[in-house]
């Protein structure tokens, strides 16, 4: 059997950082570690190949090879997505789909032989053996959360490394809070589900074979849900096999705001390697955060717990979110306000969306306030919601906010307080980072083409060398730092250049 994975193309989005990518000739952030798992369980005799089309094009005759062409996707991806299918519906191609755009919406696209869908522990096996038969059904569905501790290493000689910037694995599914606007206790529950520590370490082990140093993201919904097992188990696992290998890699990966209130487990992921956090802060107004149950974040002073994970030295990456019904026209300066103060460099701001299996899609289409279509991009000003303060005025308000921290001086201000204050108490050597992108200083050319293009044709070059001849007096160890946020800011400017 001839299977292809494909891997839709992403458009060019807030976290698709491809405006800084240019920087280190690198073609994607990260590889599809879904599709790569699946290969995995797939019978070692059958060929294999996988296309990520933000690496390379989708050639007919790759298409022509194959039996069955297998491919997952998220909601963003759904145009890439549909134009995959019609290619392979032409030249008679079955397609097997699966993944969360399928497992939310499978009935929204035609031309698919097999959808299997929730957690293919669960599914593919079903499938697979009905294939083997002759008689694989159409949908493949399962409600039951599966054992995570069976799950095979991906299968990483389907890609390329040197394509990536950062290789991806998974510790964890399912997260304990229930955030009405969030769909992963619909797709994976309430309870984080682990992998073991000799998996986790079995997965750096193979990575580390393949030759793969730097970054590294654990691309968990939530990575402290289990902090007890985390503590007894996983990360002293890790920070044994990372002093043993001489420290090859760098962790990021996501978490929840009560990560501030446990010092210890903050102190272990600096000494297992972590380097950065993406965390839903949301929004500063505490009845917003009543609204949507985002109860973990309530009753605490917001920015000061931000500061107090930055100061263990995990850098933090923000969500946030307007629009609301208890947001009213003040929101908008408070985000950009609280952002500001709270030092958050790289703050994803997004418009309200009810993704379909979320409480909040649930709730807003018995109000009559749902419309249809979700595009998966949070700044592209799209919601799939009647906002109770309007449209209108929730997206000037938006781009008020876009503009108070993004255009040139607030952003280059706020990175120049934020490295004054980056004093973190673990110790540690600086390099050149991109969200979950590390440089070392061996990509001499990313510094020249920093030169160049931000130093000299960027519109905001004053405030670039500015910053560069701050740090370079002030804190020079910081020079990699403050040049990584530089070019994160061109980046920023050029996805949001309709709102500056």
């Amino acid at each position: 059997m001839k299977i292809l994975f494909v891997y839709p193309k992403c458009p060019d989005t807030f976290w698709s950082f491809k405006h800084a990518l240019r920087f280190i000739s690198k073609k994607a952030l990260h590889p599809p570690l879904g599709l790569l798992t699946v290969a995995a369980m797939l019978p070692g005799e059958w060929e294999k190949r996988l296309v990520d089309m933000n690496v390379k094009t989708l050639d007919d005759k790759e298409l022509e090879w194959a039996d069955y062409l297998f491919i997952s996707g998220m909601t963003v991806q759904a145009q890439s997505v549909r134009d995959v299918i019609d290619r392979c519906k032409k030249l008679g191609v079955r397609v097997v789909a699966g993944g969360p755009l399928f497992t939310s919406a499978h009935e929204d696209f035609d031309g698919v032989a097999h959808f299997v869908l929730n957690e293919a522990e669960c599914t593919l096996p079903i499938f697979l053996a009905d294939l083997e038969k002759g008689a694989a059904k159409h949908i493949y569905q399962s409600d039951q959360f599966p054992n995570f501790e069976k799950t095979p290493t991906p299968l990483w000689k389907l890609v390329n490394m040197k394509d990536y910037v950062s290789m991806t694995v998974q510790y964890s599914r399912g997260c304990p809070f229930d955030c009405e606007f969030c769909d992963i206790t619909t797709l994976f529950g309430r309870k984080a589900r682990t992998k073991t520590k000799n998996q986790i370490i079995g997965e750096l082990e193979s990575l580390y074979h393949t030759g793969w140093r730097g970054s590294l993201f654990l691309v968990d919904d939530n990575f402290i849900g289990n902090k007890k097992k985390l503590k007894k188990d996983v990360l002293p696992a890790i920070i044994a096999w990372m002093k043993k290998r001489k420290y090859p890699f760098n962790f990021s990966t996501e978490a929840s705001i009560n990560l501030a209130d446990d010092e210890t487990l903050m102190q272990m992921m600096i000494q297992a390697g972590f380097e950065g956090v993406f965390v839903g802060i949301e929004t500063p107004d505490e009845a917003s955060l009543a609204e949507c149950n985002k109860f973990q974040n309530r009753n605490r002073d917001l920015v000061e717990s931000v500061k107090k994970i930055q100061k263990f030295g995990l850098q933090i990456r923000g969500g946030f979110i307007v629009g609301f019904d208890n947001d009213s026209p003040s929101i908008f300066n408070r985000q950009v306000e609280f952002i500001q103060k709270s030092r958050v460099i790289t703050a994803m701001v997004g418009m309200l969306n009810a993704p379909r299996g979320s409480r909040l899609y649930k709730r807003v289409g018995k109000e009559g306030r749902l419309l249809e279509g979700m595009s998966g991009d949070n700044t592209d000003l799209s919601t799939n919601i009647i906002p109770k303060m309007g449209y209108e005025k929730l997206a000037l308000g938006y781009k008020s906010i876009i503009k108070g921290i993004y255009s040139p001086k607030p952003y280059y201000a706020r990175v120049k307080a934020f490295l004054l204050e980056y004093h973190p108490l673990e110790k540690r050597s600086f390099r050149l980072h991109f969200g979950h992108i590390r440089f070392h200083f061996g990509y001499v050319g990313a510094f020249f083409k920093s030169l160049w293009t931000l130093g000299i044709t960027d519109k905001a070059r004053f405030h670039y060398w500015g910053l560069l001849l701050w740090s370079l007096f002030r804190r020079p160890k910081l020079i990699p730092m403050a040049l990584t946020y530089s070019i994160y800011g061109f980046h920023f400017r050029r996805v949001f250049a309709n709102y500056l």
